[in-house]
């Protein structure tokens, strides 16, 4: 298929083909956390299961840090390789590599540096802070390798190639399990192990994934191609780009600092109100950790589509063909009411045994009600979240960030203002009562932007 396919076919065949090797493939990373938590709870101890689930709130903000960074740069790559300026493309995804590398450095040293104490902070139970610290500090040497993948799969996704990190994921997550099962039944290394299974088939799927995307860059060819020169005085003449280029890393931070902090604004709502349900104690905090593992699993294909989304938008504006950019987001929200109905009937007709999975038969009564009222609740709204991505999708795609950046803030702040102003007044449920009423805000304030038109002027300005 024609790496041309998101503005050549119909919106809707469009979306779907390029949405769900990305689907799958985020499913596939998130069968790494949900795996490491699933063998700690069943082969370990409660107690390792909420140590793993109490990292998780802090892991998932450098997840999304990785992930939105490579969004925001595959949307400056998705503009040129739209114009079919694949120097300027190269150029840019060179520079993205660098930049997000050194991040990944930064990132980890801070976190080796304050694992402890955030976790400190976070009112982490005494029972489990050991083990947490334990899996964090594992964690945190694997972040360069974090970052490049994620990067890596973003660069082929603005290609039009979203099938090859998909292969790559479904190679290290099976690795994964393989080696969380080796390390934990057979060593006895407890959470140390399921970390240390994470880093290295992360590791290994990072250095593959780096060297199948320089061969891919190389065949990329630039105009000159177009104009009868051969092939190979093409790329020579065409197609090097710069290593590093200061503009281009700060036209990609315009846009990908934005959608870093909406990816990151679950992560980070999360973490400042896992203080609340720590308060509640292990047992709780195991039901609640094993819940936010099948929240993250169905906000997969919503995420899925709202990145589609935003290649698409980004390569038709890209390519002058504004008029496709509305009719694929009405494709995206018909895609998002269909996974909506499928997790919804999931949900409420199997919450128990879900959980069950995660806590084993020996896990508490405090523990299951909590998983289990979670979920039942969560099951009815995920079509906001899905409706809130596609939208952001395309205000991203565009580079329209001023109110997508205020409305994923808006959505941050009233969740954590109702679940740490009400949980200790009537109960844990407010906490997640608090998730669908902040997607909710969230969405009508990027829908009435999408509305004004300004996106169009955005890209028109740009331009």
């Amino acid at each position: 298929m024609k790496n041309d396919y998101l503005i050549q076919k119909k919106p809707l065949s469009a979306l779907v083909l390029f949405s769900v090797p990305i689907i799958v493939g985020n499913l596939f990373q998130q069968f790494y956390t949900m795996a490491d938590s699933a063998i700690v709870g069943r082969f370990v101890s409660e107690q390792a299961l909420a140590a793993v689930g109490a990292s998780y709130a802090l892991t998932n903000i450098f997840i999304c840090v990785a992930i939105g960074g490579g969004i925001g740069a595959s949307v400056i790559v998705s503009r040129y390789f739209g114009a079919k300026e694949y120097e300027n493309m190269k150029s840019a995804v060179f520079t993205a590599l660098l930049s997000f590398l050194a991040v990944s450095i930064v990132l980890g040293g801070i976190g080796l540096l304050l694992g402890r104490q955030i976790m400190a902070v976070l009112n982490t139970p005494a029972d489990v802070l050991d083990l947490s610290v334990q899996y964090l500090n594992i964690y945190f040497l694997g972040l360069p390798f974090l970052f490049m993948y994620n990067v890596l799969s973003a660069m082929f996704n603005a290609l039009g190639k979203s099938r090859i990190p998909l292969y790559f994921l479904i190679f290290s997550s099976v690795f994964n399990v393989i080696l969380d099962v080796i390390f934990v039944t057979r060593f006895g290394m407890g959470v140390a192990g399921v970390a240390w299974a994470t880093l290295i088939a992360q590791g290994i799927s990072a250095i593959f994934s780096f060297f199948v995307f320089l061969r891919t860059l190389r065949k990329m060819c630039g105009r000159g191609q177009e104009n009868g020169q051969d092939e190979e005085s093409c790329r020579e003449a065409k197609c090097r780009g710069k290593i590093f280029d200061k503009e281009e890393m700060w036209a990609m931070m315009r846009v990908a600092v934005p959608s870093i902090f909406q990816q990151s604004t679950v992560s980070i709502g999360m973490m400042l109100v896992q203080s609340v349900v720590n308060s509640f104690g292990s047992e709780a905090l195991a039901g609640f950790s094993a819940a936010m593992r099948i929240e993250s699993i169905c906000v997969v294909p919503m995420a899925g589509i709202g990145n589609a989304v935003s290649s698409y938008t980004a390569q038709n504006l890209g390519a002058g063909k504004q008029e496709r950019v509305v009719e694929g987001y009405h494709a995206a929200n018909r895609m998002v009411i269909a996974c909506a109905v499928l997790i919804a009937v999931v949900l409420e007709t199997a919450h128990r045994p879900i959980i069950t999975l995660f806590l084993g038969g020996g896990g508490t009564e405090t523990a299951l009600a909590t998983g289990v009222g979670y979920l039942k609740l969560m099951g009815w709204f995920f079509c906001l979240i899905g409706f809130k991505m596609a939208v952001d999708g395309l205000l991203r795609g565009a580079g329209d960030m001023k109110m997508f950046t205020i409305a994923n803030l808006v959505n941050l702040s009233v969740r954590v203002i109702v679940a740490v102003t009400m949980a200790p007044r009537f109960g844990i449920a407010m906490v997640w009562i608090a998730v669908p009423i902040g997607w909710f805000l969230n969405w009508a304030i990027s829908f009435m932007e999408y509305r004004t038109g300004k996106w169009r002027k955005t890209m028109e300005q740009k331009e």
